[in-house]
């Protein structure tokens, strides 16, 4: 495959884009992605390659972007993730390579990131409302991730029995350690931006409003130094460094099990899908509070189940006495 021709700064910025709103800043050469995908605010196929296409834009123009910035434009909502109502239909349909398809290409946009030090581009993103997900995953290779205060974030896919599958694991493990990663995906639970500032996960927490400071801040600190910056930062992805065939073997092993997945397990996929389409058309609730019932109804499941399993061997005891 022929890599893409030079576009410079008019053609990165004049394609079509239906779900992304690029901004250029000469000054700094800082390019800003805002993303706005409709009817959900989902990492969509159509967001996919729309991404795609900016980062091997950036790649056939090297030295032109030094900054990277990626914000959302939809309000309360940084990110959902995977594209729940795709992967419903995917599975269905039993179409296993669809759903490789889909995971290699959120793999192939974490693995830009990871290594966008070596391209000359230093990367930060802001999270202004829920990150759930694929979008926690999407956030973690940038070099500096900053929450406002009111931002959650989490893992949610256990409460449908499946797990993230497109770099979780590989991320959480090196920012935060084993027992980190092991809390946040076996659980299921959100975290406040507090609570993942406290775990490493995120870089800086700023106040509600404050976030557009927080990136001009961060630009503004890091730009003076860059050369220095991305070469340690090239010096720490080889120092705890992340294998592209594993995110790739992870890859297969979620799509697989995402076949295994009951009907009761897909029927809480289209719950959340529905909620986050809640969110997308204003409502006040959305996937977020759809996430607390679904991990309230499975506390309140495992205690039933322990009281029963309790009153069964009390019985059996009784029969056996």
């Amino acid at each position: 495959m022929e890599p893409p021709p030079a576009v410079g700064v008019a053609g990165l910025l004049g394609r079509p884009y239906k779900t992304l709103r690029l901004e250029w800043s000469s000054e700094l050469r800082l390019l800003r992605a805002r993303l706005a995908v409709k009817p959900i605010q989902c990492f969509s196929l159509s967001v996919m390659a729309e991404m795609r296409q900016v980062t091997d834009d950036i790649t056939a123009n090297p030295g032109l972007v030094r900054h990277l910035v990626m914000t959302s434009d939809v309000p309360g909502v940084f990110n959902f993730g995977g594209d729940l109502a795709l992967f419903v239909l995917l599975v269905r349909a039993g179409d296993v390579e669809s759903l490789k398809l889909y995971a290699r290409r959120c793999v192939d946009l974490v693995w830009w990131l990871e290594n966008a030090a070596n391209l000359g581009i230093h990367t930060t993103v802001l999270a202004q409302g829920d990150t759930l997900g694929g979008g926690l995953e999407c956030v973690m290779p940038f070099h500096k991730v900053i929450f406002e205060r009111s931002a959650q974030a989490g893992f949610p896919e256990v409460l449908f029995n499946l797990f993230p599958g497109m770099g979780a694991w590989d991320f959480t493990i090196r920012k935060a350690g084993l027992a980190v990663a092991n809390e946040m995906i076996l659980s299921g639970r959100l975290y406040t931006a507090e609570e993942l500032h406290y775990r490493r996960l995120v870089d800086v927490v700023v106040d509600d409003g404050q976030g557009e400071a927080a990136i001009e801040k961060v630009v503004q600190e890091v730009d003076p130094r860059l050369r220095g910056t991305l070469a340690a930062l090239r010096a720490q992805r080889l120092a705890v460094p992340i294998r592209h065939e594993t995110l790739m073997h992870i890859v297969d092993l979620w799509a697989e099990t995402a076949l295994g997945l009951t009907d009761r397990d897909l029927r809480l996929m289209e719950r959340l899908a529905r909620a986050q389409a809640r969110k997308a058309g204003g409502g006040d609730e959305g996937a977020v509070e759809e996430i607390k019932r679904l991990e309230l109804e499975s506390a309140w499941g495992d205690r039933r189940t322990g009281f029963d399993r309790r009153a069964t061997g009390g019985s059996d005891r009784r029969a056996r006495g």
